[in-house]
């Protein structure tokens, strides 16, 4: 009997100690698990949105705006109808103007689209899966028309791009993360990416067992809080007319590509700023990458002449030269090592000045410059120019082409870098640099926008006011030289006095695994007016015309014909 007690006795204390430890283990240990299980039994929650900034022009109106779109899900377990009835009355709804273009394409489209649709429908491994994103109102619309169990939606957020294209490779797009989320890319949707997003909110409610809304229960959460707005430098009527300009006068000169940037040089900011080929922001994932990045601020080329007035600044700066030098070797080709630099049109114009030197855009005239400078003082000079590093502009994607280093320059390099060949810059780049010519010789850093605002809240970006790389006497003298340039150079046929402009153009070969193409040319012509007291400076490129190779017969026109629509605009 009493072996039965301690028996009973033990098994009631070991019962006991299991029980507690298991008390132990479901408060203790898993408690905080436990009670938010149980919290989200009665609590239900939901995402609050925050609004992504919107982009403005100088003037206040839209480049970038946001409105609602939907995502489409469907919840398999409740869905009755038959997969392929449910994928062929979707199908019509998502497809892109399905009543458009050719039958066999759009047939074959509405086709795909309802295989993909079924598949999805029919998939075992999920119980709920998105179907498509970034619906308008009224597909919404029509698709709920069609009263098909298991089709659901959320809300989500749109970008909306008023003129398409237009702006595309200074905005960027919004594309998804890899966690799923809206993120910008390039552009300026890529640089200020986190101003523009905002923070999401939350919201959180006591619900019943069914998971309805309590409307006497406990309601708490965060609210969203926007994104910031972008004001820019962005003329938005500039900004068509060179687009407009520019594609015109690709086709005219039969080019490859082409770009045009417009600044004002006073503060910095970005007027204007064009590349074609372009894309659709907001049908980006039509378009391969190729068509994302900028080239104006991530492809490098050789310049040219229009490199020459950097070089030419930095010999007048250093007291090497003065405008009235004259040349000792222009009278004949320049022989260095095995090499032979001759002008461009076989052209020798013996004791030619530093001016006449510009004005003929003289390959050998800028030779004997790079030679008075020396190897060391030009790479001092370029680097103070901003050449071999980036702008700082404020737009994602900017790189910069590598000068060659310091101490490693020889004879060759300095005679070819002095007429802008053996040196790679970027179209930004080189604006910047002729732009520090303008603003009498001191750099400033390009700003694409100019102020930030949400609500009632607004705050002015300053111009970043850089270095002095010249003096101001020897930017007046290279000033002087490219009014010369411009009206009594190659391209004065098409020149017009009224803009007082100080321009130069440059026609620069194409390199071709180790060799200059012979027939391929890059032709642009930058500038700026009125050269007394700058509005803008401009930089147009052509890459590869096939009407003519020269600058003067393609870029040149280009640019007089926007600079004196521009003008209208700017004052």
């Amino acid at each position: 009997m009493k072996l039965r007690l301690k028996i009973a006795g033990l098994t009631f204390l070991g019962v006991v100690i299991i029980v507690l430890g298991r008390l132990f283990y479901w408060q203790i240990i898993r408690g905080e698990e436990l009670q938010a299980s149980a919290r989200n039994q009665y609590m239900s929650g939901s995402r609050i949105l925050a609004k992504r900034g919107s982009v403005l022009s100088s003037g206040g109106e839209w480049l970038v705006s946001s409105a609602d779109s939907f995502l489409m899900y469907v919840q398999l377990t409740e869905i009755t109808e038959d997969a392929r009835v449910i994928a062929n009355k979707l199908a019509p709804l998502l497809v892109d103007d399905p009543d458009d273009g050719d039958y066999q394409d759009k047939k074959e489209s509405l086709l795909q689209k309802a295989m993909d649709l079924e598949a999805a429908l029919l998939r075992e491994d999920v119980v709920w899966l998105p179907l498509a994103r970034k619906l308008n109102s009224e597909t919404k619309r029509n698709i709920e028309a069609l009263s098909i169990r298991g089709i659901g939606f959320d809300l989500e957020e749109a970008r909306v791009y008023p003129e398409a294209s237009s702006s595309a490779h200074v905005l960027g797009f919004v594309g998804k993360s890899d966690e799923g989320r809206d993120q910008g890319y390039f552009g300026l949707e890529g640089y200020y990416d986190l101003l523009l997003s905002g923070t999401n909110g939350y919201l959180e409610r006591e619900s019943s067992a069914i998971g309805m809304p309590l409307l006497t229960g406990e309601e708490r959460g965060t609210s969203a809080l926007g994104g910031v707005n972008l004001i820019t430098h962005i003329n938005k009527s500039i900004q068509l007319l060179i687009e407009r300009r520019l594609i015109n006068g690709i086709e005219r000169y039969e080019a490859v590509s082409g770009n045009v940037i417009v600044i004002d040089p006073e503060t910095g900011g970005i007027i204007a700023m064009a590349a074609y080929p372009s894309y659709d922001p907001g049908k980006y994932f039509e378009y391969g990458d190729v068509y994302f990045k900028n080239p104006i601020i991530s492809d490098a080329f050789e310049p040219g002449s229009i490199f020459k007035p950097v070089i030419m600044a930095a010999g007048l700066d250093s007291g090497e030269v003065e405008p009235e030098t004259k040349c000792e070797i222009c009278d004949k080709p320049l022989k260095i090592d095995k090499y032979e630099i001759g002008t461009w049109n076989n052209e020798y114009h013996s004791d030619s000045t530093m001016a006449e030197v510009i004005q003929h855009s003289d390959n050998v005239g800028m030779a004997f410059v790079g030679q008075k400078l020396g190897a060391d003082r030009m790479y001092d000079y370029l680097s103070n120019f901003g050449f071999g590093g980036l702008t700082d502009i404020d737009l994602q994607g900017e790189a910069s082409p590598k000068i060659r280093e310091r101490g490693k320059w020889g004879d060759v390099d300095v005679a070819t870098a002095s007429f802008g060949q053996g040196i790679a810059v970027t179209p930004i780049q080189m604006v910047m640099a002729i732009a520090a010519i303008a603003r009498d010789g001191v750099t400033i850093t390009p700003q694409v926008v100019d102020k930030l605002s949400q609500g009632d809240w607004e705050e002015d970006i300053e111009p970043k006011i850089g270095e002095r790389v010249i003096s101001e006497k020897a930017a007046n003298e290279i000033t002087q030289m490219m009014v010369v340039a411009a009206s009594e150079g190659e391209a004065k046929w098409t020149a017009d006095v009224k803009l007082r402009v100080a321009g130069k153009t440059g026609t620069a070969q194409i390199p071709v695994a180790g060799h200059y193409d012979s027939e391929k040319t890059i032709a642009s012509f930058v500038g700026f007016a009125p050269y007394d007291k700058p509005k803008f400076v401009m930089l147009v490129t052509l890459r590869e015309p096939k009407s003519s190779p020269w600058a003067s017969e393609t870029a040149a026109p280009l640019w007089y014909g926007i600079a004196k629509e521009m003008m209208r605009y700017l004052d």
